[in-house]
């Protein structure tokens, strides 16, 4: 198969590793890609919203299959773009068209769908310019803490978790009168906040059957201790402790399944990933959020942990042929640590030489997230920069593992969370 990958994180250089491990895989190309990708396939240099470029690169390669990774060129239509394509009816896709990736698109739309079908989540209204006054009554009567949150695509940023109603209704202020996340947060969905512990989980599905892969629980906040702000990411775990059989039955049965049939009796094709952010309180889970992609870092300890083959397992998917895979799962733990750029996730300079990736052992996997190739260097190309994946027989072993080897690989201004995993210690 020829295989067109989109995407330029950390998420796109696992899948990337991943892929090319397949017998089925006879090509991969990679658009943009980043410094680690490149060992994996062609890179392109078009974006992953540049429709046209996809299409034409679609036709000209003879790609049999996309697979987009990250979640903007899906809420913006890139599925029904592609299938209006007469030279491109036999195309395989690995996302959903618009209306299955309003699950992450739209906040809003996401809660509706969860009332609809019985899904377990926090209680919540929605508000705009058009009912503000109300929203600044119903703040002021809401008990502490408070969640806000822009209902659009706000880059990771648009959640704000709010201690006093001053906070809360100045929060609401900048998303709506000031714009503060532009069109994302015109809109604006007001949550009860649920206190408990976060995981991930990720299903792929065909719109029919689905099959789980291994649950995660990633780090946030920039500080140690989960102090300080909110950001794309800071590291994860894999597999999570306290998910056992029993919590694991109670996500399928009052979560993935009704998800899953939800689509199906709304009408709304699916075909990829579904990333369930959940909060668990005292046994029992609540979902926080959908996505319609994988999660990055997640996905840089769930890909190694599987042993299936991941382009098999996607070809099914997008024949509707899922019901005939099951998951293998390597039973160690991965943890993964994200080195980041000194600043973020406020404002940083990127630019610098990234020392030691030649250094490396097979003790660990180092996967790209903001990085570029200039000349026969490697330089920092964003916030978060690259993450180091390693195995143990524990969460304790594997964090161990791997900042040890982020110890051996440096550039100015370079910051990393060393307490990855630390309340499972």
């Amino acid at each position: 198969m020829r295989i067109l990958l989109l995407g330029s994180g950390g998420r796109e250089h696992a899948f990337a590793w991943k892929i090319s491990q397949s017998p089925l895989c006879k090509s991969l190309f990679i658009a943009p890609g980043n410094a680690g990708t490149k060992e994996f396939g062609q890179h392109f240099s078009f974006g992953v919203t540049d429709f046209e470029a996809i299409r034409a690169c679609c036709i000209e390669h003879a790609i049999d299959m996309v697979v987009v990774g990250p979640e903007e060129p899906l809420v913006k239509g890139l599925v029904e773009y592609l299938r209006a394509e007469p030279l491109l009816k036999s195309l395989l896709i690995i996302g959903p068209g618009q209306q299955g990736a309003a699950l992450e698109g739209s906040k809003a739309f996401a809660k509706a769908f969860m009332q609809r079908h019985g899904i377990p989540t926090a209680s919540y209204r929605e508000f705009t310019k058009e009912n503000y006054q109300e929203g600044l009554a119903y703040l002021q009567a809401h008990p502490l803490p408070i969640v806000l949150k822009a209902d659009g695509l706000a880059a990771g940023k648009g959640v704000l978790i709010c201690n006093t109603h001053q906070e809360a209704i100045l929060g609401f202020e900048e998303m709506i009168q000031s714009s503060k996340f532009g069109e994302a947060g015109k809109k604006v969905v007001v949550e009860e906040f649920l206190q408990g512990i976060e995981i991930s989980v990720f299903a792929l599905t065909d719109g029919t059957h689905y099959v789980l892969l291994p649950e995660a629980k990633d780090y946030k906040r920039i500080g140690e201790g989960d102090t300080g702000l909110n950001t794309g990411g800071m590291g994860a775990v894999s597999p999570v402790p306290f998910v056992d059989t029993i919590l694991w039955e109670k996500i399928k049965t009052r979560v993935v399944e009704p998800t899953i049939m939800g689509l199906q009796k709304d009408g709304i094709p699916y075909c990829g990933f579904i990333f369930i952010g959940f909060m668990i309180v005292k046994g029992e889970p609540f979902v926080i959020e959908y996505n319609c992609r994988m999660g990055d870092p997640e996905t840089e300890v769930v890909m190694p942990r599987l042993q299936s083959d991941l382009l098999k397992l996607l070809t099914a998917a997008a024949n509707g042929e899922l019901n005939n895979y099951t998951i293998k799962t390597d039973p160690r733990t991965a943890c993964t640590v994200v080195a980041v750029s000194g600043g973020y996730p406020e404002d940083y300079k990127k630019g610098f030489p990234i020392q030691g990736l030649d250094q490396l052992s097979n003790a660990a996997m180092v996967f790209h997230m903001g990085t570029q190739q200039k000349g026969g260097q490697i330089i920092t190309n964003g916030g978060r920069v690259f993450t180091v994946t390693a195995f143990g027989n524990s969460i304790t072993e594997a964090a161990a593992a791997a900042r040890t080897i982020q110890t051996a690989i440096q550039f100015e201004g370079k910051y990393y969370r060393r307490d990855i995993g630390f309340e499972f210690k």
